[in-house]
């Protein structure tokens, strides 16, 4: 076992001389992978359930092998398959997995040729998988070329390289010599000579011929074809510094560099900053009519003013739009958070964080930043396990009415609009919004580096809407944020991020064709930022970037283009608030309305007022008085709804002490008899008449009936005035004449005096003794008083008749 280790060993040790001479300084970093792998391994050894843990997730853009989808990838495959087999507890395989993931991020462009898979070997489900594939050690890597048999076991890549130039290296060597038939996606990787490009448009229907001069030895032109792979109107050849003759007709001086061929034998040279891969694929994917397979060309500006519903913003793509800001902030507290009708536990956590934050660093206009501190305090305050949104949406829509004090509502893109309203927005605007707060804190000197990031990691995880982008985003957070330990580092970070989800969503369906994802900043909008390294490979210069992204996101740069005024705001603010308490009175009062109509339905009986008994048999007297109104028919009524007359003393309002508010007086009540309802100002004497006179005057009602339909005229009304007063001993109560039209006052006087005359005669005899013994009683509780009165009378006699004959028997006994 010694000997084997010491073998390896030595094995290792001259690939790493091997491969340093080769490539200048990779020495270093081989050594740095190595303290990587032990320190992993003793982490492993010590911790193995802790290093139990999956390496890669679908967010690295690398195919996860399972037991039901392995021959689906790799047998019969259109596009050669790298698969890497590893165990989760392997220190190697933890050590190796970044630089795994940077390759397949690195040749995503590459997918259609060649695909990017691994396997746990850890996993007991996939232990079958492996060990029917031969494998005996982790991590191994093994090539499946197109169209592998379901037999085939792959080809073993024995010593692979540990960085990212030389793994790309290898797949390119494995493509080349690819067995027949190769992947029908992959272009020609092979030299070209100048009788194949004079003769190149006659078979090729491409707007332009890019030509990589460079050496024999030199990788940049088949890594630009590859790169390019996805995009048409283009076509990439790599051409030797051997072809004289192309080169002497071009005039190429430099080694590598690019030129483009036109159709009808034009050319000119493509300038970019640094001649590498990086700088020629992205001016190339550049080019006006070049554009990814399967998507539309951009839309010119024109035209998309004439395909959207809003009008087309101009606005310039190296500027910050606050419009963009406040519109993000609309659509994630008035759309996002308000899908959750109650906000607990962990969500109440993230919000409070989001909006603390949002109130510390947001760069907002004064109105929007009073909102901000209105809602961080309220929210601060609140103790509870767990709040309603419709008690957070109130803070949002300002209905204390705080001066000055607004959200704007409305969403007005600028630099985050889109070709077609379902591209860019609000995605765009969270990372704007986020950009500008790491920006804000590294400006003010923030002493937590984690802060701003910590509140996006909680929100996007709580409430972003996109939930699969939210996996993706807290896989990339799990996986390195703890390595933040500065401000500035944490606008690094999220820069460094968002390029790596741009990487991921490339080419896909929610890619706007007008801003396709790019590793942003272009070398055209910071050429500082782009540098290489000593074997050519593109890196960025984290300092440039930084100081770029300070300038960018800077709050002073920040345009107020396009922002609705602040008093138009505020005023449609109030405007809102006074409207929704319009309908908020509107919709208590159909409530109360409701609820009284439905008390009366169960309780026809009105309550008494406070220090007032209820009489008994009142349920029945509204009873006769419901049925003597439909019996005398509705011309009473017509009467009422016609005509309005001064109200009555006792419909005044008074203030209800308890209550707090006005309320109208309630009108008297009188033994035995109940008054119409309280909106009725004027007293109908027929009804009032009929309902204690009903057995004399039944008759007499028939024929005023009569009357009425053959007058064809209302009949009158009375208030209780003299007559009822001579009739029934009530004083002080008056007729109600004042409002009747003079033509209608002559004939209801008549009739009025007509009807008092007789009552006068029928009541005559009794009026005397009536006015004092009926005050407040009708004739039946009159009747039945007398009749009570007269049985008490019988009985008390009957009682002493009896006690008198008794008393004579007792004396006649004691006599002797």
């Amino acid at each position: 076992m010694v000997n084997g280790s010491g073998s390896s060993q030595g094995k290792m040790a001259q690939r790493c001389r091997r491969t340093t001479s080769r490539f200048t300084g990779e020495k270093q970093m081989h050594r740095r992978t190595i303290t990587a792998s032990a320190v992993w391994l003793c982490l492993s050894l010590l911790f193995p359930l802790a290093a139990e843990a999956v390496l890669y997730t679908a967010s690295d853009q690398i195919i996860l092998l399972t037991p039901e989808n392995v021959d689906s990838v790799l047998v019969n495959s259109s596009a050669a398959v790298v698969v890497e087999f590893y165990a989760s507890w392997c220190g190697h395989c933890i050590a190796f997995s970044p630089v795994y993931k940077k390759l397949a991020r690195n040749i995503k462009e590459w997918k259609p040729a060649v695909d990017l898979a691994a396997i746990d070997c850890a996993a007991e489900a996939n232990r079958k998988v492996c060990m029917s594939y031969s494998i005996r050690g982790y991590p191994t890597i093994k090539f499946f070329p197109a169209y592998s048999k379901p037999e085939s076991t792959g080809e073993s890549i024995t010593g692979f390289p540990r960085d990212v130039q030389g793994l790309r290296h290898t797949i390119i060597d494995k493509l080349e010599n690819h067995k027949e038939p190769g992947p029908p996606a992959c272009p020609p990787l092979e030299p070209v000579s100048q009788a194949e490009v004079d003769s190149f448009f006659e078979t090729n229907n491409v707007q332009y011929l890019a030509m990589i001069f460079e050496e024999a030895n030199s990788f940049i032109g088949r890594e630009v074809i590859l790169d390019l792979l996805q995009f048409e109107n283009i076509a990439v050849r790599r051409v030797l510094n051997t072809e004289e003759s192309l080169v002497t007709k071009l005039g190429v001086t430099e080694f590598p560099s690019c030129y483009l061929y036109y159709p009808g034998n034009n050319f000119t040279r493509l300038i970019v900053n640094i001649e590498a891969r990086t700088f020629y694929s992205f001016a190339l994917q550049g080019l006006p009519g070049v554009v990814r397979s399967g998507k539309t060309p951009p839309v010119p500006p024109d035209v998309i003013t004439n395909n959207t519903k809003e009008p087309w913003r101009p606005f310039s793509s190296s500027r910050v739009y606050m419009a963009d800001l406040e519109s993000t902030l609309h659509y994630s507290l008035r759309v996002e958070v308000a899908a959750h009708t109650v906000i607990k536990g962990e969500k109440l956590i993230s919000l409070k964080k989001y909006i603390a934050v949002l109130a510390k660093h947001f760069p907002g206009r004064t109105m929007v930043m009073n909102l901000l501190t209105s809602a961080n305090s309220w929210l601060q305050n609140q103790t509870g396990e767990e709040i309603s949104y419709e008690a957070f949406q109130e803070i949002l829509d300002n209905s204390g009415q705080s001066p000055d004090t607004a959200l704007p509502e409305a969403e007005t893109w600028v630099g985050c609009q889109g070709s077609q309203p379902h591209f860019r927005r609000y995605p765009c605007g969270v990372w704007t919004l986020f950009h500008v707060l790491t920006v804000q804190a590294l400006t003010t000197r923030d002493t937590d580096p984690k802060e701003v990031l910590s509140a996006m990691r909680n929100y996007i995880h709580s409430f972003f809407g996109c939930r699969y982008c939210a996996e993706h985003f807290e896989n990339m957070a799990r996986e390195s944020v703890e390595e933040v330990n500065t401000v500035s580092s944490a606008v690094l970070w999220l820069w460094s991020r968002h390029n790596r989800v741009n990487n991921r969503l490339a080419g896909a369906l929610s890619e706007d064709p007008n801003f396709p994802k790019i590793q942003w900043p272009s070398p055209e909008m910071c050429s500082a930022c782009h540098t290489v390294t000593q074997n050519g490979d593109h890196k960025w210069n984290d300092n440039q970037v930084l100081l770029y992204l300070q300038s960018y996101f800077f709050f002073d740069k920040i345009l107020s283009d396009y922002l609705e005024n602040e008093q138009q705001i505020l005023a449609k603010q109030r405007e809102k608030h006074v409207s929704k308490q319009l309908a908020l009175e509107a919709q208590k009062h159909f409530q109360r309305k409701a609820r009284e109509a439905s008390d009366f339905m169960m309780h026809p009986l009105p309550t008494q007022s406070a220090g007032q008994e209820e009489e008994e048999g009142e349920e029945a007297q509204d009873e006769a008085l419901a049925d003597e109104e439909e019996e005398i028919g509705d011309g009473a009524a017509d009467e009422i709804g016609g005509k309005t007359s001064e109200p009555t003393p006792w419909a005044k309002p008074e203030m209800d002490v308890g209550q707090g508010h006005w309320r109208a007086q309630r009108k008297p009540r009188f033994v035995g008899m109940r008054m119409r309802a309280e909106q009725e100002d004027i007293v109908d004497l027929d009804s009032f008449v009929s309902q204690h006179y009903r057995a004399k005057a039944s008759n007499r009602v028939k024929q005023r009936t009569l009357q009425r339909k053959e007058e064809q005229e209302p009949r009158p009304m009375f208030g209780l005035g003299m007559e009822l007063d001579a009739g029934l001993g009530m004083v002080g109560l008056q007729p109600v004449e004042a409002d009747f039209e003079l033509g209608e006052q002559t004939k209801r006087l008549r009739k009025r005096e007509l009807t008092g005359q007789y009552y006068g005669e029928e009541l005559g005899n009794r009026r005397r003794w009536m006015s004092v013994l009926s005050i407040g009683f009708s004739k039946v509780d009159i009747s039945l008083c007398v009749i009570l009165y007269f049985l008490s009378s019988m009985c008390l006699l009957a009682m002493y008749l009896f006690f008198k004959n008794r008393l004579k028997i007792r004396r006649a006994k004691v006599l002797p």
